[in-house]
C-alpha cells in the first residue's frame, strides 16, 4: 500500500461518522471546495478504506458506536502515520479535545463545524502534513548522507589501519633481519601470544592490542649497539646493562603514539618476570600487563624451539615441560595453565601454518617475477620486429 498525495489531482479526504446526514453534508460542501471525499460509517470501514489507500486527511467523529473515534485516531497514528486527523464531536469537552490533540490529532472541532472553520482546519492541517512530509524526506535524505559518510570513514579508516598495521610488520621484520638467527621470530610470538590470550577469554580491541605488544615487544634494540646485540659470544656484565636497556628505548619510541599506548605498556614490561625478579621495574604478579604476562610464555616458548647458530632448538614437549616448571617463578600460574590447556599438536601447528605461509609467499612472488620477466621480453620482441619493418617501409616510399 503507498499513500499517494499527488498536488495535481484534488486532495482525499475521508470522513468518518456513524450519522449518514452529516457524512453527506460535510462530503457535499467540501466536493463543492474542490475535495475529493470518501465517507465511512465506522471506524472498521475507514480502516478498511484505508488499507486499500490511505487518504491524507480523516474527519472523523468522536462519538461512534462500537470502535470510537479516539480508538480510530490511534489506529491511524499507528498503522499510517503520514495521514492527518481531525476529531469532532458534538460536546464541548476541553478535556476530551485536549485528549484527542495529546494523542495526535492535528485539529478539534465543535459539531455542526461552520464551513469556513472546517476549511481552515483542513486547509491547516494539509499545510502541517505537507511540512511533516518533508521533514521527514530531508530527514531520511541526511540519515542517508550519514550513512555514506559513515562508511567512506569506516573504510578510510580500514586503509588507515591497514597502513599502520604494514609499517609495524615492515619495521619488526628490519628488526628481525637484523638479529639473523631470530627471523621471523615477532610473527610467531604474535601468533601464541594470541592463542594464549584467546584461551583466556580475551577477544576484540584488546586482543588486537596485546597482539601489537607482542609485535613491538624487541623495538627498542634498535638502541642496542651491532657489537652487543650481534655478539655471538657470552654478553659481559656491561653489556648486559645495555642489552637491559632495550625495553625502555622501545617504550620511549612508541608511548606517545594514541593507538600504541597500551603496546606501550607491554613493550616495557616484557622481560618482568611474575616474582618480580625481571626488569626493568621490578615488576611483580598482576603490578605487570596481562599482555607481557601471556607474552613472556610465547617468547619463550619460540625461543627454546627455534634453532640457533649455537644449537638446535628443542621440542614443544621441552619447552612445555619448561614453561610448567617456571609457573610462579617467571610467569604467571594462571597464564600457564592457559598455555598448557592448548596442547602441543596446536601449538606446533602454528609455527607449520606459519612456515607454510612463508613459503607460498616466496612462491607468489617468484611466480609474479617470471611473468613480469615473460611480458616484458614479449614488449621487447614485438619492438624488434616493429624497428625491422620501418627500412621496408621507407624503401616502398622512396
Amino acid at each position: 500500500m503507498q499513500l499517494v498525495d499527488n498536488l495535481a489531482a484534488p486532495t482525499r479526504i475521508l470522513i468518518v461518522d456513524d450519522d449518514a446526514s452529516v457524512r453527506d453534508v460535510i462530503s457535499v460542501l467540501l466536493q463543492e471546495e474542490g475535495y475529493e471525499c470518501r465517507t465511512a460509517s465506522s471506524a472498521e470501514a475507514a480502516l478498511d478504506i484505508a488499507a486499500a489507500e490511505a487518504p491524507p486527511l480523516v474527519i472523523s467523529d468522536m462519538k461512534m458506536p462500537a470502535r470510537d473515534g479516539i480508538w480510530l485516531l490511534e489506529a491511524f497514528r499507528e498503522r499510517y502515520p503520514e495521514t492527518a486527523v481531525i476529531m469532532l464531536t458534538g460536546y464541548g469537552d476541553t478535556e476530551a479535545a485536549v485528549d484527542c490533540l495529546r494523542r495526535g490529532a492535528v485539529d478539534y472541532l465543535l459539531k455542526p463545524p461552520k464551513l469556513t472553520d472546517l476549511i481552515r482546519a483542513i486547509e491547516r492541517a494539509l499545510a502541517k502534513r505537507r511540512i511533516e512530509l518533508a521533514r521527514k524526506r530531508y530527514q531520511k535524505k541526511l540519515e542517508r548522507k550519514v550513512r555514506d559518510r559513515t562508511s567512506e570513514l569506516r573504510t578510510a579508516l580500514k586503509d588507515i589501519q591497514y597502513t599502520y598495521q604494514n609499517t609495524l610488520l615492515a619495521l619488526v621484520a628490519a628488526l628481525d633481519a637484523r638479529e639473523h638467527e631470530t627471523s621471523d621470530h615477532s610473527q610467531r610470538v604474535v601468533q601464541y601470544t594470541a592463542a594464549i590470550a584467546q584461551r583466556l577469554g580475551i577477544d576484540g580491541s584488546e586482543l588486537e592490542e596485546i597482539g601489537r605488544g607482542a609485535l613491538l615487544h624487541d623495538v627498542g634494540k634498535i638502541g642496542v649497539p651491532d657489537a652487543v646485540l650481534l655478539k655471538p659470544a657470552r654478553l659481559t656484565a656491561a653489556e648486559w646493562t645495555e642489552m637491559r636497556k632495550h625495553p625502555d628505548i622501545g617504550y620511549q619510541m612508541i608511548q606517545g603514539i594514541p593507538f600504541l599506548s597500551t603496546p606501550a605498556t607491554i613493550v616495557l614490561s616484557h622481560q618482568e618476570r611474575f616474582d618480580g625478579t625481571g626488569y626493568p621495574r621490578n615488576l611483580r604478579g598482576e603490578e605487570i600487563h596481562i599482555g607481557a604476562r601471556i607474552f613472556a610464555i610465547a617468547d619463550t616458548l619460540d625461543a627454546m624451539t627455534s634453532d640457533r647458530p649455537y644449537r638446535r632448538g628443542t621440542t614443544f614437549e621441552n619447552a612445555e615441560a619448561e614453561i610448567f616448571r617456571c609457573s610462579g617463578s617467571q610467569f604467571d600460574p594462571h597464564v600457564v595453565r592457559a598455555f598448557m590447556d592448548i596442547g602441543v599438536s596446536t601449538l606446533r601447528k602454528i609455527k607449520q601454518d606459519m612456515a607454510m605461509a612463508k613459503t607460498r609467499s616466496v612462491a607468489a612472488v617468484e611466480a609474479d617475477a617470471q611473468a613480469a620477466e615473460a611480458a616484458l621480453d614479449e614488449a621487447l620482441d614485438d619492438t624488434d620486429h616493429g624497428d625491422d619493418a620501418l627500412p621496408r617501409a621507407a624503401h616502398g616510399q622512396r
